[in-house]
């Protein structure tokens, strides 16, 4: 281990040959076209299956807070509007 000059430690750089592709990275240049896609396809629906999908619940939850910030946005960004409109008119007649 190296000691750095804040008294913690760092793990020392090896020189290690670089790893070979793994066995799904490697087939993705093997194969026609409809390979390809298969394999493609296969790695969506494994990544699919990892999410973690919201209850309806808390789809319920974010949708109505988005919808009302969206709402609020709107109506700062009128009152803004007819403030620098009403501004812009008192400024240049």
């Amino acid at each position: 281990m190296t000691e750095l000059h804040d008294g913690s430690s760092a793990v020392p750089e090896r020189d290690v040959a670089p790893a070979s592709r793994s066995g799904a990275r490697a087939a993705v240049g093997r194969g026609g076209p409809l390979a390809r896609l298969s394999l493609y396809i296969r790695q969506v629906v494994a990544e699919l299956r990892k999410v973690i999908w919201p209850t309806r619940n808390e789809l319920t939850t974010y949708t109505t807070v988005v919808i009302v910030f969206v709402i609020a946005m709107i109506a700062l960004l009128s009152v803004l509007d007819y403030g620098f409109g009403r501004l812009m008119f008192w400024v240049f007649g």
